[in-house]
């Protein structure tokens, strides 16, 4: 990553750099169409109109959402092909706005259960249009979504509630790991289990024209058959994670967060003005500290509060004076994007653009 930051930046903000993001979504694109895969990209990893917009230039079918909040800011910005891929749970409120997107939109939505199933069934009776339903296979993550042989009670279900039986998918979240055999494994684990799943659901005459899956880490270990449409979100920015499991290279980095430099209590320490209300604060066991530091990548952040981010550097490594620009690679993307207004975007060390973050706080 080598954004040339430009002076003058209001601090903790989050730059993107547009050429890194432009390749990322062209390479994915391109690695999609040429092995046969539909490319349904999960937008909450940048929740913004302008990547958005990209993707589906660069030939995304549509768009993946994480919530109905973040499916009606996307609607409302006309985009027009959402999966909603989660296991909504509609209320009265959700079962109202539910029918209002579906009036306007092409709309899949997640169930991984009967009484899900019949809920949905029920909250969108009288919408316009069909709103189609895949039936959630957990392939490994051990979160949410049903066995293979099961498959079949959920899809049923669905097709008595009067949905529209669509097909399947998974997400494999075991496919974060160190090594390329994690991710091998967790997408051969899906593939055999939506496979499963989809011949229970033909068993039962239901038309499985989907069967989803994928996600960044498992990017290359894809194989045609089985899965045939992909929805990997992080890949636009990549981050820490990413670049500590070997996902992508520093040079594939497109989003940091720039913060200053406002103290320096010792040679080997030096703190920002930037916390966890900016980063997040996540950690995973293949980060070491709360952040990857592009200009120090022998530093680590070692303690992180609302505001403050404390950074340690190795013995005879120069630190930055006060006032100093300093980016950090944050270690899960989403979290700082749902944290943001606006993602600033930066070429030749000059701000070109500023993108609002659309769905922003939606998480309803």
């Amino acid at each position: 990553m080598a954004i040339p930051l430009p002076d003058g930046l209001a601090t903790p903000v989050l730059v993107v750099d547009p050429d890194v993001l432009d390749r990322n979504i062209s390479r994915m694109a391109e690695a999609s169409r040429t092995r046969g895969f539909a490319l349904r990209p999960h937008a909450k990893a940048h929740k913004c109109v302008q990547i958005a917009d990209r993707q589906l230039q660069a030939g995304a079918r549509g768009l993946s959402v994480a919530t109905l909040g973040e499916a009606e800011a996307f609607a409302r910005a006309g985009v027009d092909d959402l999966f909603i891929a989660y296991p909504v749970w509609p209320d009265a409120d959700k079962a109202q706005r539910l029918r209002r997107l579906a009036d306007d939109v092409a709309l899949r939505v997640g169930v991984e259960s009967v009484e899900g199933a019949q809920q949905l069934g029920k909250a969108v009776q009288g919408s316009a249009r069909p709103v189609e339903v895949l039936v959630e296979v957990d392939s490994g993550s051990r979160r949410t979504g049903v066995q293979p042989l099961h498959a079949g009670e959920v899809g049923k279900a669905a097709a008595d509630a009067g949905l529209n039986v669509g097909g399947v998918f998974t997400f494999p979240g075991h496919g974060y790991g160190h090594d390329a055999q994690a991710r091998e494994r967790a997408a051969r684990d899906e593939e055999r289990t939506l496979g499963e799943a989809s011949q229970v659901l033909r068993d039962l005459g239901l038309d499985v024209r989907v069967v989803s899956g994928g996600s960044t880490p498992t990017v290359g270990q894809w194989q045609p058959g089985a899965v045939n449409e992909l929805r990997p979100g992080v890949y636009v920015f990549n981050d820490a994670t990413q670049l500590a499991i070997g996902t992508c290279g520093v040079e594939d980095l497109a989003l940091c967060a720039v913060a200053t430099v406002i103290s320096v209590p010792a040679a080997d320490r030096f703190v920002l003005d930037l916390g966890s209300k900016t980063l997040g604060s996540d950690r995973s066991s293949w980060v070491t500290g709360h952040g990857y530091l592009p200009q120090f990548p022998q530093g680590t952040v070692t303690s992180l509060w609302e505001h403050h981010a404390v950074v340690r550097l190795p013995e005879g490594v120069q630190g930055p004076r006060l006032g100093a620009l300093v980016a950090v690679v944050p270690n899960h993307i989403c979290t700082p994007v749902n944290l943001a207004d606006e993602l600033v975007v930066v070429r030749d060390r000059e701000v070109i653009d500023r993108w609002q973050v659309t769905a922003r706080g939606a998480n309803t």
